[in-house]
């Protein structure tokens, strides 16, 4: 073989063995970058991407340019609108829901999942009061938390359950906390009353006092507890700060019946049979279950999982038209009582 052909080999060859075997399925926190067996022997290539830590802290910036951007829409006429909200007199819980849905304060955009999401219909299924003490699991960027803080701000009491804002640098749910507590700081009006709880799973999970809570809510959660291996420890905590007789409310991207979470939850679904079940021998019994957030138009078979839907759009613009009009994912709604000790 000639000089010039083993060069032409040896490059395609070289070329064969850089390519990446597959394309890895979106998480809504980074994962681990994947390590040669000798390090030696193969080096690092110049365009092996961000690590986790600077993909961290790229979000981190993002975080606080976009809380820096909200802070400037709080303006004094804002802030009186939110103490109205927050002081107004209402016939009942429904009708401050309907009150705060249309409020101003809610982050732009918020609105937009409306319809999708059912609030009113959800939390009243859950039997919220303005006088409740509320949990909320995964509060994240605030879009339940802006409904739920108005309406318990002068009568009940809101507790809000997220990461660490100070954990570890290279760790997506750091962001997380980072971005419930610039959430929670841009109005002292609506949530300076709103207690914060941080979560370090899984030996840190302590939701408040024991038998203080009239209702826990975990929305759109539990699948990424299934995911991490919590599962366990979440719902022994939503038992012990639950009141006997409190309200267990789930809300939960519904899969395929006959499936089981420990295959389904990487894609973001569990089957309403397991979850139930699950949730049943933590000590709860099941009361009743709404199909205000179902959609028979979730075909619930996508490579990327949940995160291919709306809001989300975890493949940009392809088929993007395909599954805008699918609309956000078909969810279980169950309303569980606690009922006995673990």
């Amino acid at each position: 073989m000639s000089k010039w052909k083993s060069a032409v080999l040896i490059a395609l060859v070289s070329v064969a063995a850089c390519k990446k075997k597959e394309k890895e399925a979106p998480k809504p926190e980074p994962q681990p970058v994947a390590k040669t067996p000798d390090a030696a022997v193969v080096a690092p290539t110049p365009d092996a991407g961000p690590t986790d830590a600077e993909r961290v802290a790229e979000e981190m910036k993002e975080a606080e340019a976009e809380a820096a951007e909200e802070a400037k829409r709080w303006t004094p006429e804002l802030k009186q609108q939110a103490v109205a909200l927050r002081d107004g007199k209402y016939k009942d819980e429904k009708a401050a829901l309907e009150a705060i849905l249309k409020s101003g304060h809610r982050t732009p955009g918020a609105a937009e999942r409306d319809g999708a999401r059912h609030p009113v219909a959800t939390l009243t299924f859950f039997g919220i009061k303005p006088s409740s003490t509320v949990v909320e699991l995964g509060a994240g960027g605030g879009w339940y938390t802006e409904v739920l803080a108005p309406l318990l701000a002068n009568k009940g009491k809101l507790i809000v359950a997220g990461p660490d804002s100070a954990g570890p640098p290279d760790k997506m749910p750091t962001v997380t906390g980072r971005r419930l507590d610039l959430f929670l700081a841009k109005s002292p009006e609506l949530f300076g009353k709103v207690e914060r709880v941080t979560l370090r799973p899984p030996d840190d999970v302590k939701l408040g006092a024991d038998g203080t809570a009239d209702l826990v809510l975990a929305i759109r959660e539990m699948h990424n507890w299934q995911r991490r291996k919590h599962i366990d420890q979440y719902l022994k905590a939503v038992h012990a700060v639950l009141k006997d007789g409190g309200t267990f409310g789930v809300v939960q991207h519904r899969a395929k019946e006959g499936t089981r979470g420990e295959d389904t939850a990487e894609s973001g679904y569990l089957a309403e049979a397991w979850v139930i079940e699950k949730v049943k021998a933590a000590g709860f019994e099941l009361v009743e279950k709404s199909e205000v957030n179902a959609n028979p138009k979730d075909t619930k078979d996508y490579k990327d999982g949940v995160w291919t839907l709306p809001p989300t759009y975890t493949l940009g613009e392809t088929d993007k038209a395909k599954y805008e009009a699918i609309g956000e994912s078909d969810r279980m709604t169950l309303r569980f009582k606690k009922v006995k000790k673990t």
